[in-house]
């Protein structure tokens, strides 16, 4: 099955600069060995954009991440990169830190600049403590920067990691829900600072969201992904959530609001 390939961009303006294209999807398909989990779909990723994923649980999102960190091999296509040096950031759905470890937010977001560590320069510079510092502001973890890591809520933790991503001046993001354990107004927060991190810094943000209504809002692209039916459907929220495969999932409602501009409410898939 083919993707729905009628995608329509954003009305919204996007400064010239951002349409560096960083990392493409050519007719991937994404899976275990020779075994696909979702039909083969072409994507590309450019410099300032923000990607919205969504899909039930299971449905290959966190497959689909892996593959394009070259954690795991294509089934088939490939993912090309602009640039050899390209930079990624990830930002896993668990928090993959031992919380016995003695350490703080600021501490943990400085190793983030730490690139190419070696014993003739141990310690960081003052500019990667002011890029670090800064990073702290920008995701609103400043406050408790230098409590210790185990003692802080899963927000905050995410905010830690999300501070680190920062520091560490990616050129992509990936970040696999990365407000699952905050309230709905932190939520709604964290992805306004994620968007505003691809338009200021010239980022390409991906982000996996349970939350339709945020994702929506933000996105530049939206990416849909279904092994019920199969489908992976590349679009503006209109185009996925007029989706035959997207309704099937989660109704009519979506696409109902989408045709009218009706705010969807806030609720999560």
């Amino acid at each position: 099955m083919k993707p729905d390939e009628s995608v329509s961009p954003p009305e919204a303006p996007v400064p010239a600069r951002t349409t560096e294209l960083l990392l493409s999807c050519e007719e991937l398909a994404v899976g275990f060995g020779e075994t696909p989990l979702l039909p083969a779909f072409n994507l590309q990723i450019h410099r300032g954009s923000f990607v919205s994923v969504v899909g039930r649980n299971g449905s290959g999102k966190s497959t689909w991440f892996k593959t394009l960190l070259g954690m795991q091999p294509p089934v088939s296509g490939r993912v090309v990169k602009n640039k050899p040096d390209l930079r990624c950031s990830y930002v896993p759905q668990t928090v993959g830190i031992d919380s016995v470890l003695p350490m703080r937010p600021k501490e943990m977001v400085l190793w983030g600049r730490l690139v190419g560590w070696n014993f003739l320069n141990p310690f960081a510079s003052r500019q990667d403590r002011k890029i670090a510092d800064a990073a702290l502001d920008t995701a609103g973890a400043r406050e408790f920067a230098n409590r210790p890591y185990r003692e802080l809520s899963e927000g905050q933790k995410q905010r830690s990691l999300l501070a680190r991503v920062i520091a560490s001046e990616a050129d992509l993001v990936l970040l696999d829900e990365p407000t699952a354990a905050m309230d709905a107004v932190a939520e709604k927060e964290t992805m306004k600072r994620l968007v505003r991190l691809a338009r200021e810094r010239n980022m390409a943000v991906v982000v996996v969201s349970h939350d339709l209504t945020l994702a929506a809002e933000h996105a530049d692209t939206m990416v849909f992904l279904d092994r019920e039916t199969p489908s992976v459907i590349v679009g503006d929220s209109k185009t996925v959530f007029c989706h035959p495969s997207f309704r099937h999932q989660y109704g009519d409602e979506y696409c109902a609001r989408a045709q009218t501009g009706t705010h969807l409410g806030h609720v999560h898939g």
